[in-house]
Parts: C-alpha cells; sequence; structure tokens
C-alpha cells in the first residue's frame, strides 16, 4: 500500500478526526516580518459507500461525519426518510475516510439505477452529472406555513458569530444554522464546504426529529440552485443566506414554495421569492 502525500491525521477516536492543525507561517505586518503559527482548516476526501458501492466523493471538514452521511442521502433524494438508513461507519483509508452506510434493498436498487461518477470539490453542488436532465430533480411544492418573523432572523444573525468556532479559529468554512422561531440558534454545523455544512445540519435535524416547520435554515454564504433543492427536499420552507442567490435558485425557490431571503447582514435582508413566508 502506498503512502499519500498527504496523509490523513491520525483519529482521536473511532468516529473522531481532527478538524484543524497548525502550521508555520510567514506573518507580515506594518512592514516586518517574523515566523508565526497558525491554525488551519483539514479538508479530507470523504466517499459515500452504499451496500458496498462507493457513490461520492466530497471534499470535507471531517467532524460530524454520520450528519453529513444521512444529510446527503436524504437531501439527494438516495433515501426518503431516516429510518431507510440501517447502519452508518466510519472507516480511515490511506487517502481519507470511507463512511460505509446500509440502506434499504429499494433504495440501493434505485440508486444503482440513477448512479453516477460524482467527485465533489470544495463549492462544487454538482460535479458530476451525467446529464442536463440529472439537474431536474423533482422536488414536490411545499404547502404554505406559518410565516417567520423577521425579527427572528435578524435575532438568529446576531447569534451566529457566537457559534462559529471553527470559522474564528481558521476563517475559512462555512456554517449552517437552524434557527427557531423565536430567534434562537438550536443547532449550527460548519464545513469547508456550504454544501457540506447544509447537509450536516440537514442530517443532524433529520437524526434529531425536528420538525421542519418549526424553524428556519441560515447559511453563512451565497444561495445556489442545489441549496434550495436541498432544503425543499426535507420540507423546510425558508432559507435566508448572508450572501446573495442566484436566479437558478430564486426560479427554483419560485416554484417550490421556498422563502428565499439574501444579504441577510446588518437588521437586513432581501426576499426574493414567497414573501408572504416572512413577516414584520
Amino acid at each position: 500500500m502506498n503512502t499519500p502525500s498527504c496523509p490523513l491525521p491520525a483519529a482521536d477516536s473511532e468516529h473522531s478526526w481532527p478538524t484543524t492543525r497548525q502550521t508555520t507561517v510567514l506573518r507580515v505586518e506594518g512592514g516586518q516580518a517574523r515566523s508565526d503559527l497558525d491554525e488551519v482548516i483539514e479538508e479530507v476526501p470523504v466517499a459515500l459507500v452504499y451496500n458496498g458501492i462507493s457513490h461520492a466523493v466530497l471534499l470535507a471538514t471531517p467532524s460530524d461525519l454520520d450528519d453529513l452521511a444521512l444529510g446527503f442521502s436524504l437531501s439527494e433524494g438516495i433515501l426518503a426518510a431516516r429510518g431507510e438508513l440501517y447502519d452508518s461507519e466510519q472507516h480511515p483509508h490511506p487517502k481519507g475516510i470511507e463512511l460505509r452506510l446500509q440502506i434499504a434493498s429499494e433504495r440501493f436498487v434505485a440508486l444503482k439505477e440513477r448512479r453516477r461518477n460524482l467527485a465533489g470539490r470544495t463549492g462544487c453542488g454538482l460535479c458530476g452529472l451525467e446529464s442536463l436532465d440529472a439537474l431536474a430533480r423533482p422536488v414536490a411544492p411545499l404547502p404554505p406555513g406559518e410565516p417567520v418573523p423577521a425579527a427572528a432572523i435578524c435575532h438568529g444573525l446576531a447569534e451566529l458569530p457566537g457559534w462559529q468556532r471553527l470559522r474564528h479559529t481558521t476563517g475559512a468554512v462555512h456554517a449552517a444554522a437552524w434557527i427557531a422561531r423565536d430567534g434562537r440558534i438550536h443547532a449550527l454545523r460548519e464545513d469547508v464546504g456550504r454544501h457540506n455544512a447544509l447537509d450536516k445540519l440537514l442530517g443532524h435535524l433529520a437524526r434529531t426529529g425536528q420538525a421542519t416547520e418549526d424553524g428556519f435554515v441560515v447559511v453563512s454564504s451565497r444561495a445556489s440552485y442545489e441549496m434550495v433543492q436541498k432544503v425543499a427536499a426535507v420540507g423546510i420552507r425558508t432559507l435566508v443566506a448572508v450572501s446573495a442567490p442566484t436566479a437558478l435558485a430564486i426560479r427554483l425557490a419560485s416554484d417550490t414554495g421556498v422563502t428565499l431571503a439574501g444579504f441577510a447582514r446588518d437588521r437586513r435582508l432581501v426576499v426574493y421569492s414567497h414573501p408572504e413566508g416572512i413577516t414584520l
């Protein structure tokens, strides 16, 4: 077995790998240079293996990987419900981490029929689709629900920095947060990839049985088509982004009943679809 050029850090336990590492840097400030130590985020290839068959490789931060596996499986339509995932095991590999998942046989048959050679890159949501037709994965329109108070969005945004531990340490990760209608953050997940952060959060919500109509999602990034597709797939009606949405994301949000807001910062936001989902 060949030794990889960038070996995976040793796991602290059976299900835990270091998320950061220290590296020596040259720090230049005010015309002066000095040697220093800096904390940087880990980025590790993570292979999702379903019933013994590798389906996707994501570049991800090696934390909350069981949440990532479940959230990805649900938001990508591989699974329809939490109960269709029977087992999840993390295994070290010379070049990364394998998440070995056992899923319901009928879901595995469906997966093999639509199987694709997908390699996920940081910030890449749709890498590896075999055709344009594969983009249009159907998502049923969501029924109307109770609107989210704008004050709750502002309150949640104000709390967000205090929950972003890895961002504070490294400055190199995105976050996705689940926020209740009173503006309190109940859960937050971080990752070098914004789609991974969202999948980790969705996996946590599914694992804990969180009712998707009881809150909303905030992401510390732009809102892409696939991010709207992911929240709609699991029944979340409101997605708020700190940065801008894309035009395709807005069209999908309009079609699926998702209230999509962007530029959410400094007690301001812009609502791009279904404005009735947010109340003053």
